[in-house]
């Protein structure tokens, strides 16, 4: 999934950064934030292994969770009792994030003895609010300021209107991107909401920036500090596996856009990886070895010298091309190699929609190579589409997307992108050819039918064994006035009522500006706000938009 704006490749929306935190389970060790990355270490060696098991078995608590993260959310519908003491975690997400950490917000409190009821934010109306006497609510900002999908109806329903909210005592902590100018604006809305209908915050919003360490541990004392736990494990995350970078295929040579590439990584040898479509991937990208030892040249310093970071040997080199670097020197020429390895902060991870399932035997992307201001590559782009050779090393984890996963196989699926976001409908596609389930329309748009097919092979073979019984394609600057995806589905309007008329579910992938919101107007043109409303209510409008 990449990032429009100049300098970068990565998907610029709320909750960034971190996906899998765990619970450090084994006492004594402390977690650091470095960058882009959560990095662990005790105060004795020999509890190295304890944590290691505490990691692996924290795990699949991790995965407990989320898989019954659905029914804690189904005991929270509309009608459910409340429990009285509990402390509500409430969570409003777009990719998932937010989730994980009310999980984690939910068993540190949990650890400190407290009662906890979790529910999705969208499971709440004004009733229930009223009734509930502590809240904590971790709340996604997406695009330019937007609530996260499942929200909307909560936004519209319960948030539109006035409510008694005096017995409630809650606190916000609000995920968003700092790239967009409406920082963490849904979690300032419903804070503001809140307040203005008489609720009493426990202390003061908390602002997270892409994951950002600092937020994250102030809202750990916080927790702290409303449950009494003092000695409440800090949260971490696994680091990066190291995938081989096996294919790269510019697909788009010749076209007025950026290139777009194929990338196809393998996992690690004896390695099952498991993700299921709709999924992100993140990637710990480098700086081009040559600006790296351009960089150590102008210190003095010798890319071989041997440096510990992150509590590992490796070269400087090696810390250099996975580290920030300030605009300027942060130290002066004849510093040491370790004093420099020292102060070095991991590089943020960029995200994009995987393009493959696990059956392909490789992880798929489609990644389009951004350009900063002076023309340069962007940073991650610039690794994976320029500096990464093959055979070269990959970092990357998998981030689950459950607000982006499939319907079921007998539900017709309209699945309707332009860009690098086909790479997400793509995932779904073949997931689907692996199912028997055919009954899929696509509609596609890009800018030169002759340059900018990506996978023309594929998705024409599709459509002639019927996998595909639909393909609608708009290329805009093909000549005549630019058409673009929304006005191949205003075209097909009356085709669209009888798909959803028959249980299809709709499935958005790409551009936040332009396609996203035209799609959307499109689809209350020719269905009317209020059906839109129930596909977004009942999960069968779904979006992934950047």
């Amino acid at each position: 999934m990449s990032q429009p704006s100049a300098g970068s490749n990565f998907r610029a929306r709320a909750g960034n950064g971190l996906v899998l935190l765990a619970l450090a389970a084994a006492g004594g060790f402390m977690a650091s934030w470095q960058g882009g990355d959560w990095w662990v270490a005790t105060p004795a060696t020999g509890r190295w292994a304890a944590a290691g098991a505490a990691l692996v078995a924290y795990a699949g608590l991790t995965a407990g969770w989320l898989w019954f993260s659905h029914r804690r959310d189904r005991a929270t519908s509309p009608g459910a009792a409340v429990p009285r003491g509990a402390t509500w975690v409430v969570h409003a997400s777009q990719t998932g994030f937010a989730i994980e950490l009310a999980d984690l917000t939910a068993a540190s409190l949990r650890k400190a003895g407290m009662q906890v009821q979790r529910a999705a934010l969208e499971h709440l109306d004004g009733e229930r609010l009223a009734n509930i006497e502590q809240a904590l609510f971790v709340v996604s900002t997406t695009g330019e300021g937007d609530p996260p999908d499942p929200a909307l109806g909560f936004v519209r329903s319960v948030m539109g209107r006035s409510a008694t909210l005096a017995n409630l005592r809650y606190a916000v902590l609000a995920l968003g991107d700092r790239e967009y100018q409406q920082f963490c604006a849904f979690g300032h809305q419903l804070d503001d909401w809140l307040r203005r209908h008489a609720a009493q915050p426990l202390f003061d919003l908390v602002e997270v920036d892409n994951a950002d360490d600092g937020a994250l541990r102030h809202w750990q004392h916080h927790l702290a500090q409303i449950s009494g736990g003092t000695d409440l494990p800090d949260w971490d995350a696994p680091r990066y596996t190291t995938w081989t970078l096996v294919e790269r295929q510019q697909l788009n040579p010749g076209s007025i856009g950026g290139g777009a590439f194929h990338i196809a990584l393998a996992p690690p040898p004896g390695t099952t990886p498991d993700w299921a479509a709709g999924d992100i991937v993140e990637i710990g990208p480098r700086h081009a070895r040559a600006d790296v030892d351009a960089r150590l040249a102008s210190l003095g310093l010798s890319p071989e010298a041997r440096v510990t970071w992150q509590d590992e040997a490796c070269t400087l080199a090696d810390v250099v091309a996975r580290s920030q670097w300030p605009s300027a020197p942060l130290l002066p020429r004849g510093t040491t190699a370790q004093a420099l390895a020292d102060v070095a902060m991991l590089l943020p991870h960029r995200e994009y929609s995987i393009a493959s399932i696990p059956n392909d035997g490789a992880m798929h992307l489609l990644v389009r190579l951004m350009t900063r201001d002076d023309g340069s590559p962007g940073l991650g782009s610039g690794w994976l589409c320029r500096h990464a050779a093959p055979g070269d090393g990959i970092a990357l984890r998998v981030r689950r997307n459950p607000n982006f996963h499939a319907p079921p196989a007998d539900v017709p699926m309209i699945l309707i992108g332009n860009g690098t976001g086909l790479a997400g409908l793509r995932a779904h596609l073949r997931a689907r050819e692996l199912e028997g389930a055919h009954r899929n329309w696509l509609l596609f748009g890009e800018r030169q039918r002759a340059h900018d097919h990506f996978h023309r092979e594929e998705l024409e073979q599709w459509r002639a064994s019927g996998h595909l019984e639909r393909m609608d394609l708009v290329f805009s600057r093909d000549g005549g006035p630019h058409r673009y995806v929304q006005h191949a589905l205003l075209a097909a309007a009356p085709v669209l009522r009888e798909w959803i008329a028959a249980g299809a579910a709709l499935y958005v992938c790409g551009s936040l500006e332009g396609m996203a919101p035209g799609v959307d107007e499109v689809l209350r043109d020719a269905l009317g706000d209020a059906q839109v409303e129930d596909l977004l209510a009942t999960s069968r409008y779904r979006r992934d938009v950047y």
